[in-house]
């Protein structure tokens, strides 16, 4: 199933960073935010994914061109007139990541909207490429088969300023609105598996995911709320990313449960 991930905004909320790099880009513990992210699907087998960038998008691109070189054992041989270069060892995440220009002023729904080619005719998931959080991939894309709708998304009780949701009793999602101050209801964490009649519900790059097509989505019956009780934590300011950074250096961060050594393996950067 392949993973999509939204890294195309602005960041301005930690605009100190954001104007060097995209936002997802920012690193904590030594490297960017969002290869957390693909991280933690690549740890229940979820390996293919799909970034929509835009703002700096040039940045993403590099980087992952540069990723093999850079965790690889390299001889570089310019004697005699020569310029060959042996890889002896790397270590490079067996990952196939196609990265996508969606548009510098695109809204997130038109960003979805404009990889639809790429997802094809199959289930796939959605997140933000700024947040980290320990739910559970497997048990999450059970729950959206279990239950045959259109679309699923991770629900939290967080005091944030975010997206709210009413669930009823049977998980299923009625309304999506944004947050009153305070108001303690669970609020979208991302983490969603959408099946991919959802491009339908989005009209252009005008649209912002979390508005019309969510809410005609939640409005048909078709939105189910998994709720996870774990952690989850996104990097907004750099008050956010300190305490991130925080839990690394303590070797305490809930969503790194895989191993620190990396398996060693050919790259496919698509």
């Amino acid at each position: 199933m392949k993973v999509v991930l939204l890294a195309g905004g602005f960041g301005t909320r930690i605009s100190e960073e954001s104007v060097f790099k995209p936002k997802p880009m920012i690193e904590i513990g030594g490297m960017p935010i969002m290869w957390h992210i693909m991280k933690e699907y690549a740890h229940y087998g979820h390996t293919d994914f799909i970034i929509c960038a835009g703002y700096k998008q040039e940045y993403i691109k590099e980087w992952f061109a540069n990723y093999f070189l850079h965790n690889s054992d390299v001889t570089f041989d310019y004697r005699d007139g020569k310029n060959e270069m042996t890889v002896h060892t790397n270590a490079c995440e067996p990952w196939r990541v196609t990265v996508v220009d969606t548009g510098y002023n695109t809204m997130t729904g038109g960003r979805i909207k404009r990889i639809s080619k790429y997802v094809g005719n199959e289930t796939f998931m959605m997140t933000y490429g700024d947040g980290v959080c320990d739910v559970d991939i497997n048990k999450l894309i059970a729950f959206h088969k279990n239950h045959g709708k259109k679309a699923t998304l991770t629900a939290v009780k967080m005091a944030q300023d975010k997206g709210v949701l009413e669930i009823t009793k049977d998980m299923a999602v009625r309304a999506f609105r944004e947050k009153k101050a305070m108001d303690g209801a669970p609020i979208n964490a991302g983490y969603m598996v959408l099946e991919p009649s959802v491009f339908d519900y989005i009209d252009g790059d005008h649209q912002s995911f979390e508005r019309e097509p969510l809410e005609r989505l939640a409005a048909e019956g078709e939105l189910m709320s998994y709720i996870h009780k774990g952690f989850w934590q996104c990097m907004d300011n750099a008050r956010e990313k300190m305490l991130l950074e925080q839990l690394l250096k303590n070797g305490t961060a809930p969503w790194k449960k895989w191993e620190d050594e990396v398996p060693q393996n050919n790259c496919s950067f698509l």
